[in-house]
């Protein structure tokens, strides 16, 4: 009864917290002179409803985990880089890649994969790692779900060219007008011709007049925002699971001892991994049924000094 009340409190709390986000998330409309892209932003750190995020360029990103998609109540407003969002376009929102990226997103429950371009921050709801513009949750086939099991992953190449293009389209934005160039008029100071001027009549005789110089005008254009073609393509469907992860060290005691401490939540494994040499020891409890069911439990680790808990996918 104890943990049935607890979940009722938290997840009234956690539909507070996602109004207020929402409502934060909300941007004043698009003034018409409001170009329709942004700039090349990556951030300073930033903390959202007691979470922080540390944004940052990241080449080898490669993330399971739950997305969800968000639509017309944001249509035709502001981005985090100052886009104007647009439901229609194949974008998302992601809490600490450079804006713009391009990644390749695919879900695993349908094997479904498409690129998307990074130029808004977010979700910011316990449990997801990116929120989906509508046409791209379509095209995924989760839009009805609203959430779907992916694997996120950058790519390098894409997002270097989305970078330096922005970059330099900045800088020429911020150059200064050239100056204005007049005609310029070259006439003969007045003096005793010498016997080799006079036997040159005309030279010293007539004034000399340069052509106007020609001048371009400077104009910044728009760069293009890339397009994606809108190809869906198809991979091998393999089976995942949803966990979740309450904790992860480098001693395998102290997972250990996490383990006992939550074993009355369910199915609480250690399980071993190795990232960049380095060995660790992750206490994940599950699988879960349901994403729903995932995002109940989160809350109770969240509400009980769990902070680095999160939703896996495996």
């Amino acid at each position: 009864m104890a943990m049935a009340a607890l979940v009722l409190a938290l997840a009234g709390c956690a539909e507070t917290e996602l109004a207020v986000t929402a409502a934060k998330k909300l941007r004043a409309p698009t003034p018409e002179s409001q170009p329709d892209r942004g700039t090349y932003k990556v951030g300073q750190p930033y903390q959202v409803d007691g979470v922080w995020y540390y944004p940052k360029p990241d080449y080898a990103y490669r993330e399971t985990g739950i997305a969800s998609w968000y639509g017309p109540g944001f249509h035709g407003r502001l981005t985090a880089n100052g886009e104007v969002y647009d439901q229609s376009s194949l974008t998302a929102a992601h809490r600490t890649l450079p804006m713009p990226s391009m990644v390749q997103i695919t879900n695993l429950e349908n094997g479904r994969s498409i690129k998307v371009r990074i130029n808004d921050r977010g979700p910011f709801k316990n449990g997801r790692i990116i929120d989906l513009s509508k046409r791209a949750a379509d095209l995924l086939g989760f839009s009805h779900n609203g959430t779907a099991r992916v694997l996120v992953e950058i790519v390098e190449d894409e997002s270097r060219r989305l970078a330096s293009a922005a970059l330099d389209d900045d800088v020429a934005a911020s150059a200064p007008e050239p100056a204005p160039v007049q005609p310029v008029i070259v006439e003969s100071l007045p003096g005793v011709p010498s016997p080799t001027q006079a036997s040159t009549p005309a030279a010293s005789q007539t004034a000399a007049i340069l052509p106007p110089r020609q001048t371009v005008a400077v104009q910044r254009a728009a760069l293009p925002i890339p397009e994606t073609d809108g190809a869906v393509s198809t991979l091998p469907v393999r089976p995942t699971n949803i966990f979740v992860q309450a904790g992860s060290f480098t001693r395998v005691d102290n997972a250990v001892r996490l383990r006992a401490r939550l074993s009355q939540l369910g199915n609480v494994q250690v399980a071993e991994t190795i990232v960049e040499d380095q060995r660790y020891f992750r206490v994940r409890i599950g699988p879960m049924a349901t994403v729903e069911e995932a995002d109940d439990l989160l809350a109770i680790l969240l509400g009980n000094g769990h902070p680095d808990a999160r939703v896996v996918v495996d």
